[in-house]
């Protein structure tokens, strides 16, 4: 498929538009009931309803077009509940645009240090206070309903690394019941924001109103048929997007790189692609070669907090001897808040100081380069030169720049 391509499938809760493909690279649009999600697509991370050290209007001026937040930890603080009474999660953070909630799993998984994993659900103990909780995908998906995002994830098992095959097998079988679980409860539920139909929304091809999408999350681990016995019976699901899961877990990237490439074209070619946790630029320019159209990470801003910045020629860190009476800006190509205003010797003097200024610069600076690497790859792939654009940016991304 190349120029002119027009792939648009509607779900109940999206609509996703293939606008052109670059050999298997997607130029797209997923459309939801808060905005249309150019891929494709970083997502900023903000777990708590917040985005650490931004405000949403200041991701709104960098051109987040989505975010995530966490069921987990909303659930447990300050509770889906209080969120709902408030009038959802957009409300509760004044966030205009569309949300993405992560359905819990991996922190279920990954930080509680007791849970008990049945057919019904998981009782584990909250991380924050010792308190002992059980959650199903019912749960799981009322406590998404009430927060009100735009794409909820349903519930899965997010399979470890290394793990047996017998283990792999059962954790994406357990996964299986739990989507068609996730779907039912969905139905039954039906929740619907009847005051907004996609009339509302520039160029949307129908008059249909959204509802809270629904995407599927592929585990498997690192053997290519179970990933493929785990795409094929979600596949057969009826929802609106699909995830690859359980990758970027320990395994060798080579490992992680053929999984991605093996399962990415068994997911359906009309329906928004979603790597998880995914965000390592050269693992997202692999991906998005392979068909991929939506990622999120911590790394940009977890690592401007600890004072690794990317530029246009590579990583630096800021807090190195040499930057203390350096006027030049960070990154001269950069047109963020940061590079236009501040030096680097400002930034590492903030930094050195442990001001929380510092953070704020940090990651405003490292999550406008992303969101515009997102833009430069989306153009690429739209003038027929993502081959390019990825040998290019390969080269700059293995540079671990330290300053002139």
């Amino acid at each position: 498929m190349s120029e002119g391509a027009q792939v648009t499938s509607q779900g109940s809760g999206t609509i996703y538009r293939s606008i052109k493909t670059d050999n298997n690279a997607r130029l797209g649009q997923i459309y939801t009931q808060h905005g249309i999600i150019n891929t494709p697509a970083f997502i900023p991370v903000g777990t708590n309803a917040t985005v650490k050290t931004m405000t949403p209007e200041e991701l709104g001026v960098i051109g987040a077009e989505i975010i995530l937040s966490n069921s987990y930890h909303l659930y447990l603080r300050p509770g889906h509940k209080v969120i709902k009474e408030i009038g959802g999660l957009h409300k509760f953070m004044n966030w205009s645009g569309p949300i993405l909630t992560d359905s819990g799993g991996f922190q279920v998984f990954s930080l509680s240090p007791l849970r008990k994993i049945t057919g019904d659900g998981v009782t584990f103990r909250s991380h924050l206070d010792g308190s002992e909780h059980f959650i199903t995908p019912e749960i799981v998906m009322e406590i998404q309903g009430a927060l009100g995002s735009d794409i909820a994830m349903a519930f899965d098992e997010c399979t470890p690394y290394p793990a047996s095959r017998e283990y792999t097998l059962k954790s994406l079988e357990l996964t299986t019941r739990w989507a068609r679980r996730c779907i039912e409860a969905m139905k039954l539920r039906k929740w619907e924001d009847k005051n907004l139909s996609t009339s509302q929304l520039p160029n949307v091809p129908t008059s249909k109103p959204f509802k809270q999408a629904l995407f599927g999350i592929v585990q498997g681990g690192t053997y290519s048929d179970l990933r493929k016995q785990s795409a094929d019976e979600l596949t057969a699901m009826d929802f609106d997007g699909f995830a690859l899961g359980g990758l970027s877990v320990g395994e060798p990237k080579e490992l992680m790189y053929e999984m991605i490439k093996f399962t990415t074209p068994l997911l359906p070619a009309d329906k928004p692609r979603y790597l998880m946790g995914i965000g390592d630029l050269l693992d997202v320019l692999e991906a998005v070669s392979a068909g991929i159209d939506m990622f999120d990470c911590v790394m940009p801003t977890r690592n401007a907090r600890n004072g690794t910045l990317f530029t246009s020629r590579g990583r630096i860190s800021i807090k190195r001897e040499e930057f203390k009476t350096d006027s030049s800006p960070l990154d001269p190509e950069c047109q963020c808040h940061t590079c236009k205003n501040y030096s680097k010797a400002y930034l590492r003097h903030l930094f050195m100081s442990r001001e929380i200024l510092s953070m704020r610069l940090n990651t405003m600076h490292n999550l406008h380069f992303y969101l515009e690497f997102f833009r430069k790859m989306r153009d690429s792939i739209n003038t027929g030169e993502f081959d390019n654009f990825r040998k290019e940016q390969t080269a700059v991304l293995q540079n671990n720049f330290n300053g002139d």
